[in-house]
């Protein structure tokens, strides 16, 4: 009976054993083969398509306060389409196209010319501003838990000005008015880009980040102009730079 007894124990730990090696190498096998598959699509090349909508705010500034181009905020939506090259080591190239809808109101002040009128002088800005910007940012995820990830991007983008109007409201006597003229500031509605005034390309360079959840990307960043936008030809020696930052919401198909 007590043989019996051994030669069972030893029997169930003999096939114990057995079936726990195997239950190893298929954990084994599975981790291998997952490890495999994750450095084979490491070295793929996709692309992924975004379409996104955001919150863009623009600060034309310029080093010295002149006549023409006073300080200015703009700000408005931004929507457009992007393409993400993804590349290898969790880098991907973004390239697309965008279009902001920007608006601001800037007011200048004027000094009376007129000893007899005491009314207050200025100029009220309404500008309204539209653009299409082509990015061409270089990306870089890292992945934190499951679907959540961190993203961080750099890289220059070129924006191209289709229209910027300052439906301006003036409140001027005669000579302030003729004043004004005679320095060349405008004081009647146009737009900037068909006066020939401001240059309708405008380079920037951009740096940013995301937070990412599956196909969803919440990001933000700021761009710093790196050209003069006003052109030489104004009789003013102006020199003006765009600095914008934004916060876009996207999704990836």
């Amino acid at each position: 009976m007590k043989r019996y007894l051994l030669f069972t124990c030893l029997f169930a730990a003999a096939l114990f054993i057995a079936k726990a090696q195997e239950a190893k190498n298929e954990i084994n096998f599975t981790w291998e083969e997952q490890k495999k598959a994750e450095q084979e699509n490491q070295y793929k090349f996709s692309v992924t398509y975004r379409l996104q909508v955001g919150y863009l705010q623009e600060w034309y500034h310029s080093k010295t306060k002149t006549l023409t181009y006073p300080d200015l905020y703009l700000f408005g939506p931004q929507l457009g389409a992007t393409f993400d090259f993804n590349l290898p080591q969790n880098f991907s190239l973004q390239t697309g196209l965008l279009y902001s809808l920007t608006y601001g109101v800037s007011t200048q002040h004027w000094r009376n010319l007129s000893t007899t009128d005491n009314s207050q002088q200025y100029i009220k800005h309404k500008i309204m501003s539209h653009q299409l910007t082509i990015p061409v940012r270089t990306w870089y995820k890292i992945n934190l838990w499951r679907e959540l990830a961190l993203s961080f991007y750099t890289g220059p983008e070129m924006s191209i000005g289709v229209a910027q109007s300052d439906n301006m409201e003036t409140a001027l006597n005669d000579p302030t008015h003729q004043w004004l003229n005679s320095k060349n500031v405008k004081t009647e509605p146009y737009d900037r880009y068909a006066a020939n005034e401001l240059q309708r390309f405008d380079i920037q360079y951009g740096l940013g980040g995301a937070i990412q959840w599956a196909n969803y990307r919440l990001q933000g960043g700021y761009s710093f102009g790196l050209n003069n936008l006003v052109k030489q030809n104004n009789p003013i020696n102006q020199h003006t730079w765009n600095w914008s930052w934004n916060v876009i919401f996207s999704y990836a198909f």
